[in-house]
């Protein structure tokens, strides 16, 4: 172990495991989606697997791992069976992973019974991908999950060391669903199999009496967009401090912490004037030499810095879609930050936004994409835009897998009218969709819209609706 002695070592892991010594977990009673999903993969015994669940800093990773910690130890299991490391530990970081489990198999639970491994950011352990690789294939008595956050580091890192021996659980930000469940508000009843895709087969009727069962759900909403999903700050009534946490505990940790220590980013400057950048123009096609010439630097560096925080799952990219199969010419990708309380945040955007048209349009179409990611996760489609160079027509959002294309138009107004000529019903036409939607802000606008000569049905439906549904219906896709 180095200059580190065991009897220094073995405090840290009894510190970090309080149930050895018969101390019951403090862990929240809410569980997120991701708490379900990474269950299911942990009891499944014929999946030889090491399970990663990954998503930006502050959404409940830890919570999780805790959480599966309490739930192992309440149903019987042995407590010292339960391992928990917290790998950005001082300490840990200077001692390998199988000298830490030497350690624990001498001095807490014998080798060769079934243990459950919680890694909590993996990524600071030294040589992680190797020791684990050799823990899944030669240790099957060990269920391993480990958590990270930054998701693409992973899969690149592990293409070589981990090809088979992983399965990757995202935890994205809270869902309106799940915000409004960890704050006690009150839920709607309605069916919990309803999905997004049912209203296109509803009647008008039918539509408007589920409008009004969701009615309750338009002011926690506006709550929503304005402190988003990471659950601390969820749980807080003061905006403002809700927006320092994030300032300091999700980006200045990230931008300044993580990005020196997993990425060897040496000009903090300018990622940090590029991420301003990005909340200032979120939602926009950005031009790699237009960013570089305001920021003053090179569109290596803006490439490159793009990329790292698309990594440590900061932003999201939307690249262009093409109509019929067409390449497109001079690709240039669309950016939102992966929360749009991060935005409001850097800002210092309060309650006066909920006013803003403008404001709020970008607003909810960042929350719509969130909420699209996370529930066509499993699908593994391309998630893009589209826009018609020569008409300005467009269309906000194209989710697009083998067996499904989905449009969706943003239109956060008070008036907001869906034309026949307009970019949503143009792809539609092209590419003869059945469903597309087109999201609002008023109730009475639920319904749905045909147009002569075309079998597309345009569903409309109000954004605390959409959101609601579709974060309601991520947790049937799990149970499949």
């Amino acid at each position: 172990m180095g200059f580190i002695d065991r009897s220094e070592l073995l405090p840290v892991l009894q510190g970090l495991n309080p149930w050895w010594s018969g101390r019951p977990g403090q862990s929240p009673e809410f569980r997120r989606l991701a708490f379900t999903a990474c269950s299911a993969s942990l009891n499944d015994t014929s999946l030889r697997r090491a399970v990663l669940l990954s998503g930006p800093r502050r959404v409940g990773k830890t919570t999780v791992l805790q959480q599966l910690a309490d739930d192992r130890i309440r149903s019987g299991q042995p407590p010292g069976s339960v391992l928990y490391l917290s790998l950005d530990h001082p300490l840990l970081k200077l001692v390998s992973l199988r000298d830490i489990l030497s350690l624990y198999h001498e001095s807490v639970y014998p080798e060769g019974k079934s243990v459950l491994l919680l890694l909590d950011e993996v990524q600071y352990s030294r040589d992680w991908e190797t020791e684990i690789k050799l823990l899944v294939d030669h240790r099957p008595h060990y269920r391993i999950l480990a958590t990270g956050s930054a998701s693409v580091e992973h899969r690149e890192r592990l293409a070589e060391s981990g090809v088979g021996r992983w399965l990757t659980v995202p935890i994205p930000t809270l869902s309106f669903f799940e915000f409004v469940h960890i704050r006690s508000e009150e839920y709607p009843a309605i069916p919990k199999d309803l999905r997004l895709t049912d209203l296109a087969g509803m009647t008008q009727t039918q539509l408007v009496d589920l409008a009004g069962r969701m009615r309750p759900l338009q002011l926690p909403f506006q709550r929503y967009l304005l402190v988003g999903g990471f659950p601390e700050t969820a749980r807080q009534d003061n905006i403002s401090l809700s927006q320092r946490l994030l300032r300091e505990d999700v980006v200045e940790r990230v931008l300044k912490r993580d990005m020196t220590a997993l990425f060897g980013v040496r000009n903090v400057n300018d990622l940090e004037k590029l991420f301003i950048y990005l909340c200032l123009h979120s939602g926009g096609i950005l031009s790699h030499s237009a960013c570089a010439r305001a920021l003053e630097t090179s569109v290596q560096t803006v490439a490159s810095h793009l990329a790292l925080l698309e990594r440590a799952n900061l932003i999201y990219r939307l690249g262009p879609a093409a109509l019929g199969g067409k390449k497109v010419l001079k690709a240039r990708s669309k950016y939102y930050l992966v929360d749009a309380a991060l935005r409001n945040a850097i800002l210092l955007k309060g309650e006066e936004i909920l006013n803003n048209p403008d404001e709020m349009g970008l607003i909810v179409e960042t929350t719509a994409l969130r909420h699209l990611f996370a529930y066509h996760y499993l699908d593994t489609p391309e998630i893009l835009y589209w826009r018609e160079s020569a008409t300005g027509k467009e269309v906000d959002i194209v989710v697009r897998s083998p067996a499904y294309t989905f449009p969706f138009e943003i239109k956060y107004r008070e008036s907001t009218k869906l034309e026949e000529t307009g970019g949503l019903a143009t792809f539609c036409r092209t590419e003869d969709l059945p469903n597309a939607y087109l999201v609002t802000k008023r109730e009475r606008d639920i319904g749905v819209t045909r147009f002569k000569g075309l079998r597309t049905r345009f569903v409309r439906v109000p954004a605390h609706m959409f959101c609601y549904l579709l974060g309601q219906a991520e947790r049937l896709l799990w149970r499949r």
